[in-house]
């Protein structure tokens, strides 16, 4: 019986280890400032370097008893317990302020007096230098969360910045982004032209823009010009040769293509019997064929016999067509007059 009953107290001592460290795993160092000059003040009007710590859990705990120390000999495991506590400052009892609830903040003031509030840690906190600073439990052995802080400028602050509930960063924030005794996450209101002037208060950045600007816009115009110049001396030049050589060969093509087109489409609406020539060709040809009859126009050669033929009355379509036809007179045997002399061949 009296082994169960040992045996059980070890199982509840255990089991209370185990959920007073899931508990001392929700208080996270949250933000710190090492130089304070124009932020927070304590109840008497004073500013201290300041530490404010943060319950991410929702269910509330109280960090009464916990230790603060900047001293890092405090990770010496060899170190013995009370020789830990001489150099670490406990959160003191009796200020219902250490009761944190879910998602609640808490701020101590570091470098001060114990006497003048339960806020108030002797906590020594040198500006001038990077500062490592933790938090251990009231047993002053397991250590619960610390930081590096690095070198900070008057009223910086170096704050927790939770990303997915996973990974912790830390980042530097300025004057008009600390939150003591808030989240973290804030969005300060900024105008352009504000952010340009504190990212730029030397004008540095604005005078290059500027000069930037003014040499783009001149090489602009540049190459504008000189494209233009050129396009210009090009037409100059093209006029010049057309005026002095006109382009001959050029001319007779575009003759010799239409006279190709005319004759391919005669050939087409004709047939190819016609190879090419136009009916009206044909038929001026036939005009003045039978006017060159009607005029009875022909060779006068010397030494040429010509015989001329008689019309008669069988030939009646021959007398139509060129109106010559003559009344039939009785016919008389005359003998053909042989030609002498020089005029015969």
């Amino acid at each position: 019986m009296n082994k169960f009953g040992l045996l059980l107290s070890v199982l509840l001592l255990a089991g209370t280890s185990n959920i007073s460290a899931q508990m001392d795993a929700s208080i996270k160092l949250n933000e710190v400032m090492t130089s304070n000059s124009s932020s927070l003040q304590d109840e008497y009007g004073m500013r201290h370097a300041w530490l404010e710590i943060e319950n991410i859990s929702h269910s509330t705990y109280n960090i009464r008893g916990m230790y603060v120390t900047t001293d890092r000999s405090v990770l010496d495991r060899k170190m013995s317990v009370p020789e830990r506590q001489k150099r670490m400052s406990q959160i003191p009892n009796g200020d219902e302020r250490t009761n944190l609830s879910g998602r609640q903040h808490f701020v101590l003031y570091l470098g001060s007096q114990p006497n003048l509030g339960t806020l108030h840690l002797a906590v020594p906190v040198d500006a001038t230098k990077p500062l490592w600073i933790a938090l251990y439990n009231g047993n002053a052995t397991q250590l619960i969360d610390s930081v590096s802080v690095p070198l900070l400028e008057a009223d910086q602050s170096y704050a927790r910045i939770a990303n997915n509930g996973t990974r912790t960063d830390w980042e530097v924030k300025s004057a008009d982004r600390v939150t003591p005794g808030i989240s973290n996450v804030t969005t300060v209101s900024e105008s352009k032209i504000e952010k340009f002037k504190r990212e730029d208060p030397h004008g540095f950045g604005m005078a290059l823009m500027a000069m930037g600007i003014v040499f783009f816009c001149l090489a602009l115009l540049w190459i504008v010009f000189t494209l233009f110049g050129m396009l210009m001396r090009h037409m100059e030049t093209a006029k010049k040769v057309a005026n002095k050589q006109p382009i001959k060969p050029i001319t007779k093509t575009v003759e010799k293509t239409i006279e190709v087109g005319h004759k391919t489409g005669v050939i087409l609406k004709d047939g190819f019997d016609s190879k090419g020539i136009d009916r009206e060709v044909y038929m001026a040809v036939i005009g003045m064929a039978l006017k060159q009859y009607e005029d009875d126009v022909h060779d006068v050669e010397s030494g040429i016999i010509t015989i001329k033929s008689k019309a008669t009355d069988w030939d009646d379509e021959y007398a139509q067509m060129t109106h010559f036809h003559e009344p039939v007179l009785p016919t008389t045997h005359q003998a053909p007059q042989i030609p002498t002399g020089p005029e015969l061949k």
